[in-house]
């Protein structure tokens, strides 16, 4: 376009050569090994909106629920056309590390990783489910809204390098490690089928999820905005 140059392509100056990883995945049911206005983080924000844990860029409740309120309110799309392969991940993000091996370093502790960047040892704690893991192959990174989610509610109209942003954001509360059975479990359900077993995370979830949709300008059906509205209602006050 003739136009100043998209968000999406200006991130993705940042991201390196696409380094897919060695399993075969299928929809948002398996992980793998695989913009510039961010929205704002509720770090100090008062009730308990704070505990989002390494999730970066949650927004507070009462700016996701703006922010919810301006979504384009739609039916879900066709998923024709859509392939895992149309969103790109995960991405080299340098020092051989990937996409999920930053994933893995960021939302655990005493994280250990080998020469190719693998973590070897750690900690992790799945939000979703409130497991603990010590190994990382017993995690996946979920998308938090689910790349076919994306597909149906405007992503199939994106240029290759948008969804290759949209796969690997690290700057949005896009992707968080999880245990592989809760993220199995949610595939790639939205809110008003699926979420978190674990209720107290259903705030930040709300929050996270209408936080992406805003920042890529995604549509939500009825049901989803009515589901993330009763979720954004068991954020403290």
């Amino acid at each position: 376009m003739e136009r100043q140059k998209p968000w999406w392509g200006r991130s993705l100056a940042a991201v390196a050569v696409l380094a897919l990883a060695g399993c075969t995945v299928t929809d948002d049911t398996v992980d793998s090994k695989a913009s510039d206005a961010a929205p704002s983080v509720s770090a100090g924000a008062p009730g308990g909106e704070a505990d989002t844990g390494t999730l970066p860029g949650v927004p507070s409740a009462e700016q996701a629920s703006t922010e919810l309120a301006g979504l384009k309110v739609a039916p879900h799309g066709s998923m024709a056309g859509y392939s895992r392969a149309k969103f790109p991940h995960w991405a080299q993000q340098g020092e051989k590390c990937d996409t999920r091996e930053k994933v893995l370093e960021r939302d655990g502790t005493g994280v250990q990783r080998d020469a190719e960047c693998r973590a070897v040892s750690g900690r992790w704690v799945s939000v979703y489910d409130d497991k603990t893991f010590t190994s990382a192959s017993d995690l996946d990174i979920d998308h938090v809204v689910p790349l076919a989610n994306a597909w149906r509610s405007g992503a199939a109209g994106w240029t290759q390098e948008k969804r290759k942003a949209f796969a690997n954001d690290l700057t949005h509360p896009q992707l968080l490690a999880v245990s592989a059975a809760s993220n199995r479990s949610k595939g790639d359900q939205g809110p008003d089928e699926w979420q978190p077993p674990s209720k107290p995370y259903w705030c930040t979830y709300a929050r996270a999820w209408v936080s992406v949709k805003a920042t890529y300008e995604l549509s939500v059906t009825e049901a989803e905005k009515n589901t993330l509205t009763d979720m954004l209602g068991t954020c403290t006050s």
